[in-house]
């Protein structure tokens, strides 16, 4: 059986974000799921965010392409972060069913996330445990 594919949606903020994606990379290790990690080591935060620049322009393509393709999408809204772009891919796949949202208390934004999710019947889960837990459950 293929495994499932998992994007990890959520903080980065230019990578300023604790960097989560590895601690869901390291407890999903042994589970049949392929991860879709957009926080990249090379990444350059000088470069333009503009749509003829084409590092960026490729960045961000891939990323929503990976969601629109991933079976389960995993969103971790980081308290200590803005994360504008997650708020953003949260509207943009809020209807698709498979998104699983976690929202930890102290992110700035906590009520707005809360709605959308339960406007929509998108699972929220207390913290990042869980929303590990709960990809596993998923993808099992």
């Amino acid at each position: 059986m293929p495994p499932a594919s998992v994007f990890l949606a959520g903080s980065i903020d230019m990578g300023a974000a604790e960097p989560w994606q590895a601690e869901v990379e390291r407890a999903l290790g042994d589970a049949n799921v392929l991860l879709l990690n957009p926080r990249r080591d090379d990444w350059d935060s000088s470069w333009e965010q503009h749509i003829d620049n084409p590092q960026f322009r490729e960045q961000v393509e891939w990323e929503l392409e990976a969601q629109e393709r991933a079976d389960v999408i995993a969103m971790y809204f980081a308290p200590a972060s803005r994360a504008p772009i997650t708020l953003l891919e949260l509207g943009l796949f809020a209807q698709s069913g498979k998104i699983i949202v976690c929202c930890p208390p102290g992110y700035w934004r906590r009520g707005n996330v809360q709605i959308v999710c339960a406007r929509y019947g998108i699972e929220q889960v207390a913290d990042l445990d869980a929303l590990i837990a709960a990809v596993r459950a998923t993808t099992a």
